[in-house]
Order: structure tokens, then sequence, then C-alpha cells
């Protein structure tokens, strides 16, 4: 079969240009890129013993280790579909994922066992546990007896064939699992490895979980086939972020969400710069961050636009740069911003970001059982992104939120991009998170929640009277709350929903309040 392999034989290939040596270490443990490889073999087998064929769905909740990746791999090379959930996924969302997901097998720690057992739909009839010492059952198996089970010959499995179902956040309802082939996770590190420019001698660092596309394609699978290092902690820690790249001699490492901000809200140290990390890659930095994060710390960002459906769809090497922007079109896709009639709209004018890809196997293949939503994803031939921005004259993409982040406020559209880039700027503020909230007059008000930075006081009518003049009146926060931290995910993004649920709860500062 020509053209991009499959996972299993994908990683095969891959470990066999690697040194013996090369390889990961996951959560304080090493495994060799050669040895995953073996331990991918021997998992397949394994499942493949528990009566699972090609294309049956498995649900995996597992924190990062060796044994998750033996998982991942091992299902992929026996042609089975693996579907990574958050071990710290509430009741309710767990139920409705197993239901949805309709694994007659799942895979979890021994910590998230009893979840999934009062979550787990009739469906389910096999729970694999990995690390709990306990004796198999009709209904249970050790996970450390599927990881070693004899390898034997596994079918060949199509390039093109689901590899993976990644749930997307339901922002507005349920969560929507995109089905994305062996091939696009192929394309996707292989892609990553050419932007970055990573060889043999590189060694990678991630913070991510298991559970999302960063981690597992652009560093586990981008480090393997440039076969380089990797090592994949299960927290981020700024504190301890840049003695950990030193210890482990990092020369790249990926960010998303807030991670940027904070690190840059860190107190300067002497050391910043004396570090082995000489690239970074991912979105966003804030562009008022962006040059004096590489200055201060002597690495060099790429920034890129994405999402688990279509991957890196712009980017911004350090030979294409325009700060504040993420980049233009990939080799891999066009990219349009287009009005609610999906007309184009000029250079320089909001809209949503629409995408196509430029060839096969680069994004996902549908929204697993839900036709609906693939379809209206694609309407009018273009995947919607849901999310707004800018394209300039030069074909620069400019992020600026999402379509239903955007706050509506007495007929005027407003930015939480906007509302947080001004809010940041103000010395008192380590972070930030705009969003809209019922309003007496109808449609909404805009409330800001913050952090203050390390050492500060937030004075929220100081911070009001630095927003007056630099937003529009109208995008002026009329709500403020000062929180120890912000909700976010495992990826560092900010739950802004849970902040829309609060409303204004009592101790809020009120502008408007006489």
């Amino acid at each position: 079969m020509s053209g991009t392999p499959s996972i299993g034989t994908w990683l095969a290939e891959a470990a066999g240009r690697a040194g013996p040596d090369a390889g990961a270490v996951v959560a304080g443990e090493p495994v060799t890129w050669r040895e995953l490889d073996a331990r991918a073999d021997r998992a397949a087998a394994g499942f493949r013993a528990l009566g699972l064929r090609a294309g049956d769905p498995v649900c995996v909740l597992m924190r990062s280790s060796v044994a998750t990746l033996a998982v991942w791999f091992g299902l992929a090379r026996a042609g089975l579909v693996e579907v990574p959930l958050n071990p710290a996924s509430g009741s309710t969302l767990l139920r409705y994922l197993l239901e949805h997901s309709g694994a007659a097998v799942v895979v979890c720690d021994a910590e998230s066992e009893g979840a999934v057992r009062a979550c787990a739909p009739e469906g389910v009839r096999r729970v694999v546990v990995h690390g709990s010492g306990q004796a198999a059952g009709p209904d249970r198996t050790d996970l450390a007896d599927v990881l070693a089970a004899t390898p034997e010959p596994m079918p060949e499995v199509d390039p093109t064939a689901p590899a993976v179902v990644l749930y997307t956040s339901g922002t507005t309802g349920p969560p929507k699992g995109a089905v994305l082939s062996h091939r696009a996770n192929v394309n996707l590190a292989r892609h990553t490895v050419g932007l970055m420019g990573y060889t043999a001698a590189d060694r990678l660092y991630s913070v991510f979980p298991l559970f999302h596309s960063n981690a597992r394609y652009c560093s586990v699978m981008t480090a393997a086939e440039a076969g380089a290092g990797l090592v994949l902690d299960r927290t981020f820690s700024a504190s301890r972020f840049w003695d950990t790249c030193r210890a482990h001699g990092i020369t790249a490492f990926n960010y998303q969400g807030a991670m940027m901000s904070i690190l840059h809200k860190q107190p300067p140290r002497p050391d910043d710069a004396d570090n082995p990390v000489r690239v970074a890659f991912g979105a966003p930095c804030p562009p008022e961050v962006f040059e004096s994060f590489e200055a201060r710390f002597g690495v060099r960002l790429t920034e890129i636009y994405g999402s688990t459906e279509v991957s890196i769809v712009t980017d911004m090497p350090p030979s294409a740069r325009r700060v504040g922007t993420a980049g233009r079109e990939s080799v891999n896709y066009t990219v349009a911003v287009v009005d609610e009639r999906d007309d184009p709209v000029p250079p320089g004018t909001p809209g949503e970001i629409v995408v196509r890809p430029k060839k096969a196997g680069w994004m996902f293949d549908g929204y697993a059982g839900n036709a609906e939503a693939t379809s209206a994803s694609w309407r009018n031939l273009w995947f919607h992104t849901g999310d707004r921005g800018v394209l300039d004259a030069d074909g620069f993409l400019t992020f600026l939120d999402r379509v239903k982040d955007t706050i509506r406020r007495r007929g005027e559209n407003v930015s939480s991009w906007e509302v947080e880039r001004v809010v940041s700027e103000h010395p008192s503020v380590g972070q930030v998170a705009a969003y809209g909230v019922p309003s007496e007059l109808s449609e909404e008000d805009v409330a800001i929640a913050v952090v203050p930075a390390d050492g500060a006081t937030v004075d929220p009518a100081d911070l009001v009277a630095h927003c007056r003049g630099a937003l529009t009146s109208f995008a002026v926060p009329r709500y403020v709350r000062v929180l120890d931290a912000l909700p976010l995910t495992p990826s560092q993004r900010v739950e802004k929903y849970k902040l829309r649920a609060d409303g204004v709860p009592p101790g809020t500062f009120d502008r408007e309040a006489p």
C-alpha cells in the first residue's frame, strides 16, 4: 500500500530509523522507541485476544504513562479505534461519552475503575485495569496481562481507516467526537517535524495530556518521527518549567492556552536565558509578550492556528513572521474568512474562519454518530471552524475568539480577545478571561475574571479606569471578579462556560453600582 502508512507500520519504521537509546521519559519512566514498538506488538495481540476486531472502538481513561503509549500504539496496530477520554471527567459527561462511543471495552487506571463502573452503560462488557494488582474476573482484565501477550501477525490496516475519536469540548451542547484516520495522524507528525526542523539531536518537552491531539501528534509521534527524545510530564508547573528543561536538555516544547502568559508573568531570574531550549511551537502567545518572551528566554517561537479537526491550518515560522498573527495558510490548507452568508469578507474585516484541505488525508472524517453536525460544519464545501478571525492583505491570519465567545452588548459585538489583551497589559493582572453575562437590558454585559500577578493586588476600579480609552466605551467591562485561579482545561484553556454559569456572584465589582 503506497503513500502514508498506518500508525502501526509507521511506528515500526520510525523505531527502526531511531538510535537504540532514543525514546521518551513519560511521568519519570523511560522507554525507547524500539521498546515501544515491541510493546505495541504485544498489546495488539492482547487486545485481539479479548475478542476485539478491526474497527471496534475502545475507550481509554489513563494518565500519561509508558503503559498508555503501549495501549495507544497497540490498539492502532490491531486496527482498533482508540477513544481517549479525560480520566477526570465528571459522572454526567463520562456516562455520556462511554455510551456515545459504543465501546464494549474500556481501559483505565485503577483509580478510575470505580467511576467507569458507576457510569458504564450496558454495552460495556469488559474493563481492562492498569495498576490495580487485583485478580481478573469475568468482566475484568489486568492490563499487565494484555501487555504481556505473545505477538502474532496483525492484519494490514488501511491508512484511511479511523484510528481515533477525539472528543472536542462541548461549549453549547454535548461534546462531538472527531474521527481521525491513521494517515491524518501520521501526516500531522511529519508536517510538524518539517515545520520545526527537528532532528535526532532534539529533545522535546510536553505537559499536555494524551487525550488531546497536541501531545499525541505534535510531541510523541513527532519525536519518534525525528528519532528525537521526549519528556512527557503530567502537569504544568510554571515555577519548575525552566529547571525541568535544563535538567533534561530540552531543546523544544509545545505551548497552548494560557501557558506562555503564565511563564512570562513569573518573576525574572538572572538565568532565564541560560537554558537549552531553542524553539517552541503552538498558539497563542499574546502579541504583547511575544518578542520579550523570545528575548528573555532565548527561544524562537513558531505560532500556528489549527484545531483537532484540521490540524495546522496556518503557520508562522521565524522565516515569515508577523507578530500578533498565526501566520499564513500552510501548504496543506486553503483559508478564508467569511460572513454569516459564507461570502468572503474584505481584508481586515472580522468573520468566521473557514478552511479546505489541499490534499487528501489532512483532516478529520466527520463527527462520530453525528451526521447532522458533520454536514453543518461542512456547509458550502468549507469546514467552519467556529472561530472568528481576520485576514490581512498579505494573507496573515489573526485569531480573535470563538464565534460564540463574542459578547453582544446593546447591539454591538465585543471581542473577548480584545478585552483580554487590554486587561492583561495592567501590571497587577496575571491572567484574565472576558465573557458575557445576561443584562437586565437584554443581550449581555461584559464581565472579566482576573487572577492577580504574583505579589500584586487587583483594584477593580483601577482596572476599569485602565480600560477606558484603550477600549471602545461599549467594550469596557462592567463586572470584575478577582479569583485565585481561573478554571482551566488540561490544555490550559479557560473554561469560560463555568464562569458564565456563575453569573454575577456576590462580591463581584460592578462599575454601574450606585
